[in-house]
């Protein structure tokens, strides 16, 4: 790898060693191994159901464990919106489609998707807003083509959704306004994560040309949210790190150049916010999605679960720390008797297999193993029945040190193709929906240092182009995949009703909402 002095200082600017860089291109070179799935993760087999008494009963826990404890909230959101609207972009973007007036022609040449956007455009909560826009431009809509219309509601000229991030595009309308995704996260905060001062403390990772945007919705806006809800907001917006971006290279495994010959950097997708997170000094984290919200009328169901899984945390949390406390205190003392209920308590409800179990005779090594085990961050996770919704699946699966635990799987992650390993795939009953909490203090009080806890050998490596040439990127281990791998990690079946996603723009045409 030959490297310029241009490039080295561009290095050395980013904050990335060359080291880094090395063990990128090796990994370019071997590529990533195939994470090694045992089973699903089912109901009773790694996954808990709770009933109606418990789920109560893990409210109040939570309830009353805000007294002590500092919450957060921490909400990926960065990137913008555009692969909501690929197929407007692509109807805007073919000429043949500038002489369609009617959507009775959209319907009868089979653009399906953009004849129900333009149908239902009144039931949109940034329809008002849209409406203004043309008014100003002096549209005549029966003169004017569809076409030339929805790339006035994506460019810069107009309306500018093509543009703007999930956070900041209008989710859902109100009698007395309507709500952009992030606002809804801000609701959500009031309800569940607002600490004993009554101090909602949220993170929204941006990006840097959206920051001027957030900060100016923040501005207009919180003042009223602390007032309706009777709160007070502590809102920050954090960036990926640049640091965390990963080399890319061609087709030859050499750093790929742009045409101006500088290196091309590309951002290791959402595992490299484990950084963020790292950096967020709270007892107790909320993980959650920018566009999984819901209106009012159906945050009740949401609001209770976020309770039960944080509530879950609690219980579990109080338990590790509770042996790991006895075990500090006893040290070679401990009996045999509570050696073997804790590593029963390791198996059975935390779901942590050993390779080889330890001779009852070499207490140190038990000890050893038990710390090991138990002082490591810990996380809850909301799974859903798999009702064909994308998304990461619960496993087990053998660790790097040969060890068995709880994974959250991406298909990417398994050898499809490997029959075995497809069929307990295709086993798979539930899905991560990308909800979670997360205790991330040990039981001294101490925050962990979460990058300590990664698999690296979980990224993955996809082809792209630049300049017209085709490109292999790599993405550092997944936020709630590789970088989690070696927490604690509980599943928790929620209800389908908490899952909400907006992957395209029609979703917000669903009843739930409307």
């Amino acid at each position: 790898m030959k490297l310029t002095e241009k490039d080295l200082q561009f290095i050395k600017n980013k904050g990335i060693t060359l080291e880094q860089i090395d063990e990128q291109i090796q990994n370019f070179k071997t590529g990533f191994p195939f994470l090694d799935i045992i089973k699903p993760a089912t109901i009773g087999d790694g996954i808990l159901r709770i009933n109606e008494s418990e789920k109560q009963n893990f409210i109040s826990k939570y309830d009353k464990s805000l007294k002590n404890i500092q919450v957060a909230k921490f909400v990926p959101a960065s990137g913008a919106a555009s692969r909501m609207f690929k197929n407007l972009f692509e109807f805007v973007n073919n000429e043949d489609n500038e002489t369609i007036l009617s959507s009775q022609e959209l319907k009868d040449k089979g653009f399906s998707f953009v004849f129900e956007f333009f149908k239902n455009l009144d039931k949109f909560a940034f329809y008002t807003d849209f409406v203004k826009i043309l008014i100003e431009k002096q549209v005549d809509i029966e003169k004017t083509s569809i076409a030339a219309i929805i790339d006035l509601f994506l460019s810069a000229e107009g309306l500018n959704y093509g543009n703007l991030p999930k956070g900041l595009l209008k989710f859902h309308d109100y009698s007395e306004d309507s709500r952009t995704s992030m606002e809804e996260h801000w609701v959500e905060g009031a309800l569940y994560a607002n600490d004993k001062d009554n101090v909602v403390h949220l993170y929204f990772t941006v990006s840097p040309e959206h920051k001027v945007l957030f900060k100016k919705l923040i501005d207009e806006k919180i003042t009223s949210y602390e007032k309706k809800y009777g709160v007070k907001y502590q809102i920050d917006m954090t960036e990926q790190k640049p640091s965390t971006d990963t080399i890319a290279v061609d087709l030859n495994n050499e750093p790929f150049r742009k045409e101006d010959i500088s290196l091309l950097f590309r951002p290791a997708g959402h595992g490299a916010l484990i950084e963020n997170l790292n950096e967020i000094d709270a007892d107790l984290i909320f993980i959650k999605n920018i566009d999984n919200v819901v209106p009012d009328h159906l945050k009740n169901i949401t609001v209770e679960y976020k309770k039960v899984l944080a509530g879950v945390l609690v219980h579990y949390q109080e338990k590790v720390f509770s042996y790991l406390h006895e075990m500090e205190k006893a040290g070679y003392d401990i009996s045999d008797e509570k050696i073997d209920e804790i590593f029963e308590f390791t198996e059975k409800e935390l779901c942590i297999l050993a390779s080889d179990r330890f001779q009852p005779e070499n207490r140190a090594e038990q000890i050893s193993l038990l710390l090991k085990r138990l002082n490591r961050p810990i996380r809850v996770c909301g799974m859903v029945k798999n009702e064909g919704e994308p998304g990461g699946g619960p496993f087990w699966a053998t660790n790097p040190d040969g060890s068995v635990s709880l994974q959250i799987a991406e298909s990417s992650q398994i050898d499809t193709k490997n029959t075995e390993k497809l069929e307990i795939l295709n086993q798979a009953t539930h899905f991560n929906p990308v909800d979670l909490v997360c205790g991330v203090k040990d039981f001294k009080g101490n925050k962990f240092n979460l990058t300590d806890f990664r698999d690296m050998e979980t990224g993955f490596i996809s082809e792209k182009s630049q300049d017209g040439k085709t490109l292999k990127a790599q993405e550092l281990p997944g936020l709630w995949n590789g970088a989690m791998s070696d927490w604690i990690t509980i599943f928790m079946e929620v209800p389908i009703e908490t899952f909400n996603p907006v992957k395209t723009i029609n979703d917000l045409l669903r009843t739930q909402h409307q």
